[in-house]
């Protein structure tokens, strides 16, 4: 059953899926952990690709950056191909002293400025959180690993350029750990079906410190957060 975004037939697609933003980290995921290897989507070059992880079968799929992106794709994979499990994987900024680059962020619930939930019509505001189930896996799997790590709230942004910078550390005296720009949408999307997510960064810049990486690092280097995502969604961890 293929979708506008999606060519992938029914059955194609494992119920566990790792979202990086880029497809190109897709692709890495797909060439350097996963064993029996199929590529179920190119369009418009976000690619899909289905294998397995330790024996258990796991799909990887870009989703494209911000709230409007990702929120396509994981409705997509919800809603007509049964997807169960939904592990943002990607590029976080630090807005705290206590992150380094390369460490790991789990986001516990994602706050927000943009106007993704405003489409369920709620009395109110909602608060977007993880899995808890997934999100103690993957905790789990990190302390296995000796991999540094905080566990915390982020801020999903529709603004990545700003005329006002220093209005991002506003969220810092909500006890906002990082920066990135889909967790909230991913959230939303899967509490509204029943689905479960979670929402795992690497470090790669600091608005605190200036400090950030390359974009060829930020594409292959953080190996750690793949690991601790892919056990979760083999359910290894």
């Amino acid at each position: 059953m293929a979708t506008p975004h999606n060519k992938a037939s029914k059955g194609e697609i494992a119920q566990a899926v790792l979202l990086p933003g880029d497809p190109l980290r897709a692709k890495f995921i797909a060439d350097h952990f996963l064993e029996d290897v199929k590529q179920f989507n190119d369009v418009r070059n976000m690619f899909g690709f289905t294998g397995t992880y330790h024996g258990k079968p796991v799909s990887v799929m870009g989703t494209g950056m911000g709230c409007p992106s990702i929120g396509i794709y994981t409705y997509e994979l919800i809603h007509f191909y049964d997807v169960k499990t939904l592990i943002r994987i990607g590029s976080c900024g630090a807005m705290t002293e206590k992150l380094h680059l390369g460490d790991i962020v789990m986001a516990i619930g994602a706050s927000t400025d943009s106007n993704y939930g405003a489409q369920y019509g709620l009395p109110g505001t909602f608060s977007a959180t993880a899995s808890y189930s997934l999100l103690s896996k993957a905790q789990q799997s990190a302390d296995a690993h000796g991999f540094p790590y905080m566990i915390g709230n982020v801020l999903s942004s529709d603004v990545f350029y700003t005329d006002i910078p220093e209005r991002s550390m506003i969220w810092t005296k909500m006890g906002i750990l990082a920066a990135e720009m889909e967790s909230y949408a991913l959230y939303c999307n899967a509490s509204r079906a029943g689905a479960d997510a979670l929402a795992i960064f690497s470090v790669s810049d600091s608005i605190v410190t200036g400090e950030e990486m390359s974009a060829q690092d930020r594409q292959e280097s953080f190996t750690n957060m793949m690991t601790v995502a892919l056990e979760v969604a083999a359910g290894g961890a």
